[in-house]
């Protein structure tokens, strides 16, 4: 009824007679009995007619019948169709994309109630099985799959990966929303630098010829970056909400191919004000941790088991355990300490004053029981000039908080900000960055109130929760030095 609305509606307001509006097959096509394979495999309407679309999974010809299993990604399991021979054609093949049309009938196997009677099939799209790089009933490894970052969404189980991406993504943003955080968009391009590391991409249009690197030159009268960090925009949204998030892409022009770098990733941060204490923060972070991951549990289980089943067999308790335990806190210093009584090895030697690295953080979560661990109050001089200093001696410190968890390391990140502006000014007075972050301090002069935020990085968080050992598995299209394939 709808449809037949919209369409009077047009011929009322444009004068375009009905007969031509229904040609618009886009527009007016009667489609009320197309239904999504995860919506036919939880129909109990048997004899309803329906019509599906998707990519042929298996396909087995025999004398009587003829079998296809299908899928359209709304889901792991594939519908399976029961066919007539003649409907066989020669481009029905695994891979080809196919429209079916027919009833739905009762199935005889165990593992699905119900299959689609085909009364018609269509080849929208054929596929050469020979030359399609996945063949059929085979496992192929992750490190090969890689390699086609155009045809891996068809594989199972990056297909799963990707709608257990599609849901945590819905569980952060329910979270927040349900907590009374209000979504910023920062923006992507800045001129500032909020890690100080100096990894940053420059941004200038690509047909700008090479000039001197002064302020005339410059597409924006000053040197702008792709961001690292929407830390510092969310603080200016700080200063009017309460409490505020974003979620977004960050850049590093990090020179690395390691397991644990990209160059393009994607951030979640908050920011909460009217907070003076690291108890806060870590209690939205835990909060966040579990909340998001019951919700992706709860809703993709057969994705998230396939992961658990064939990718990293036992991380399903291991996860489990870090569902059902409290956060455990330490100190930075508590954390050198047992890092030195240790009898393992590491390549960097634990020392006061020196950042942890990940061999470091990955034996301090194992030492606390492969429980997600807070270390809480890192050396002053580690931490950008926005921490707020704890004013401690003798071993000098800043309000910083850093969440370990296991098989990762460093999952979130975060500080209290420092709002004392004498304090503040001091700092950049002494790195030289006064010019630079003048409307920073301007900030601490006009109804500035105490905060802090953090930010977690979403390919991590989906490692830990899936067991994935490698960034590049839990991402759809990868970017990494010497690589930026599509």
């Amino acid at each position: 009824m709808l449809r037949l609305r919209r369409c009077s509606l047009l011929v009322r307001f444009t004068g375009v007679s009905s007969t031509v509006l229904s040609k618009c097959r886009f527009y007016c096509r009667n489609v009320g009995n197309k239904l999504r394979i995860c919506e036919v495999l939880a129909s109990e309407e048997i004899g309803r007619n329906i019509k599906i679309q998707g990519w042929v999974r298996s396909v087995r010809s025999q004398k009587d019948v003829l079998f296809l299993h299908v899928n359209d990604g709304s889901s792991l399991q594939s519908l399976q169709v029961v066919a007539s021979p003649s409907l066989d054609d020669r481009h029905l093949t695994y891979g080809s994309a196919v429209e079916i049309s027919g009833n739905l009938i009762k199935s005889p196997h165990k593992k699905q109630s119900v299959e689609l009677q085909a009364d018609n099939i269509r080849v929208v799209g054929p596929c050469d099985p020979v030359v399609f790089p996945f063949k059929i009933k085979e496992r192929h490894p992750v490190e090969y799959i890689r390699q086609f970052p155009h045809l891996r969404c068809r594989t199972n189980s990056f297909g799963s990966l990707l709608r257990i991406r599609s849901e945590a993504t819905a569980a952060i943003q329910s979270f927040f929303k349900e907590n009374g955080f209000v979504q910023i968009q920062t923006p992507v391009i800045t001129s500032n630098d909020c890690e100080g590391a100096g990894e940053l991409f420059q941004v200038e249009p690509a047909t700008r010829e090479k000039q001197q690197a002064d302020e005339k030159s410059h597409f924006f009268s000053v040197p702008a970056f792709l961001t690292v960090s929407g830390q510092l925009h969310l603080e200016v949204m700080a200063g009017a909400f309460s409490n505020v998030y974003t979620f977004g892409p960050t850049f590093r022009a990090e020179n690395s191919q390691s397991r644990r770098h990209l160059a393009e990733f994607y951030m979640v941060e908050a920011e909460i004000s009217f907070t003076e204490s690291l108890e806060d923060l870590m209690k939205v972070m835990e909060n966040l941790f579990k909340t998001s991951t019951e919700c992706v549990l709860a809703q993709c289980s057969e994705d998230i088991d396939l992961f658990h089943k064939y990718v990293s067999p036992g991380h399903k308790d291991r996860l489990n355990r870090m569902l059902q335990n409290e956060f455990k806190v330490i100190s930075y210093t508590e954390a050198i300490d047992v890092l030195k009584q240790s009898s393992q090895t590491f390549n960097f030697k634990p020392e006061w004053g020196c950042d942890l690295q990940t061999e470091h953080e990955k034996y301090l979560v194992q030492h606390c029981g492969n429980i997600p661990l807070f270390v809480i109050n890192y050396p002053y001089d580690l931490k950008p000039f926005y921490a707020r200093d704890n004013e401690d001696g003798p071993q000098h410190t800043a309000a910083a908080v850093d969440l370990l968890v296991p098989g990762v390391g460093e999952l979130c990140g975060g500080t209290l900000r420092e709002e004392r502006l004498h304090l503040l000014q001091s700092r950049l007075d002494r790195a030289r960055m006064t010019d630079t972050y003048h409307w920073y301090l301007e900030l601490r002069q006009f109804g500035s109130a105490p905060h802090g935020g953090f930010g977690m990085g979403f390919e991590r968080y989906l490692q830990c929760i899936l067991g994935v050992d490698n960034i590049k598995d839990v991402i759809p299209f990868p970017r990494f030095s010497h690589s930026c394939l599509l």
